[in-house]
């Protein structure tokens, strides 16, 4: 059935010669006189209705409704009337990984359905996703993890593309700009502080500066070291799991990204790991995978607490990473009563730092770098560590000499 407008004031009847006449329906005068009609791409039909006077309205917008059906753009009404949280509730529980669902399903509700929840995604416009990247930077929410919040409404509302709820993403227009991330040079640290702070550190933890300075492991992956992933007779630690929280429970999980590596072990880390597993002797540890509800995994780990459990990160970095900073003097002791204040650039990451420093200023490739700090894009570790590289302006200098003094001795 083509599109047509009806106007609802007004019915058809057949006059007593049986000729048809327009007259006043029951309607007349009251509500919304004209009515869009039109059949869907589903076959169903559909309407909107405008009020008296407006029937030049309602036939442009059947004709633009017409026009986006024959364009492929069409938007059913009642999807687009669907809100972003209901709609962004049910995309969430997609995530491939539980963890990083609880995750987006965190960011979302602190920070986007305050603002964006109850518009219909159907209105959303450009200024819309402006306005709430400015709300963001106004209350304090800044740097990556505002990117990261950015990043998840944009791909809830692609998807919403996708289905149809809605003709284009709002945050695709080129006035949408996303939250800004300063990116700070990193300023690696010296050998010096990390032997400083190892030795600050108490002893069944030592060891832990060394997979950081010395194999470049993150956090996690250091406290999920097992005893099987220690070969020491072809020098290779293999990094396939790291401890982590999943929902405040503590699980086993493969290291972040999936990316299972296998790392060079030197020396005198593993020298190290075999002084530390003679004095704190490994100790089995049940934790399920992956998710709180996960099978359950037995591991042999290395580090262990004093009363024999796995060690909770956040009592590792206040009670003993920041005190072994303090009385490196890499921050301020603590007043009595109070907690070390925040430091986010002096975490455990920067001994991973030292590590890709280590590495970059005796020659290694960016590629290799990669490959064992695990990154699944070596033009990230390009990115963050460029400026690490040795300076290739002596070398060029140099060969350019070179080159020239061998033509000069040919003439």
């Amino acid at each position: 059935m083509a599109g047509h407008i009806q106007d609802r004031w007004y019915k058809t009847e057949v006059g007593p010669d049986g000729k048809t006449r327009k007259v006043k329906s029951e309607r007349y005068g009251t509500g919304m006189r004209y009515r869009a009609r039109y059949v869907g791409p589903d076959g169903t039909e559909k309407s909107k209705s405008f009020p008296d006077r407006q029937k030049r309205l309602a036939e442009q917008w059947l004709a633009h409704t017409e026009a986006d059906m024959a364009r492929g753009q069409y938007i059913d009404p009642r999807a687009a009337r669907i809100t972003f949280q209901q709609y962004a509730e049910n995309w969430v529980t997609h995530a491939p990984d539980p963890n990083t669902q609880a995750s987006m399903e965190s960011q979302l509700r602190l920070h986007a359905y305050p603002y964006l929840g109850s518009r219909p995604l159907g209105s959303f416009q450009p200024a819309h996703i402006r306005d709430w990247v400015r709300q963001l930077q106004e209350n304090g929410v800044r740097g990556s993890y505002a990117r990261t919040i950015y990043s998840n409404v944009r791909a809830a509302l692609s998807a919403a593309v996708d289905d149809g709820h809605l003709p284009r993403n709002p945050c695709a227009a080129r006035s949408v700009r996303p939250p800004t991330v300063d990116n700070k040079r990193i300023v690696p640290w010296t050998a010096e502080r990390v032997f400083a702070v190892r030795a600050s550190m108490p002893e069944r933890y030592q060891t832990m500066v060394d997979l950081g300075g010395g194999c470049g492991l993150r956090q996690g992956e250091i406290l999920g070291v097992a005893v099987d992933a220690i070969d020491l007779a072809a020098n290779t630690l293999h990094v396939v799991q790291q401890l982590k929280l999943s929902r405040s429970k503590p699980v086993f999980a493969p290291p972040k990204g999936g990316k299972l590596r296998d790392v060079p072990l030197p020396g005198p880390v593993a020298d190290a790991l075999r002084e530390h597993m003679k004095r704190f002797p490994p100790v089995e540890i049940t934790l399920p995978w992956k998710v709180a509800d996960g099978p359950p995994v037995t591991k042999r780990l290395i580090f262990t607490g004093p009363r024999g459990g796995h060690v909770w990160r956040t009592s590792l970095n206040e009670e003993v990473w920041k005190r072994a900073l303090a009385s490196a003097g890499v921050i301020p002791e603590r007043k009595p009563g109070e907690s070390y204040a925040e430091s986010r650039e002096n975490g455990m990451h920067a001994l991973r730092h030292f590590y890709a420093s280590v590495l970059l200023d005796a020659g290694e490739s960016i590629k290799a770098l990669a490959e064992y700090l695990g990154h699944s894009d070596p033009g990230l570790t390009l990115r963050v560590y460029a400026h690490l590289m040795p300076s290739s302006q002596e070398r060029t200098r140099n060969a350019v000499a070179h080159a020239y003094e061998e033509f000069r001795h040919r003439i």
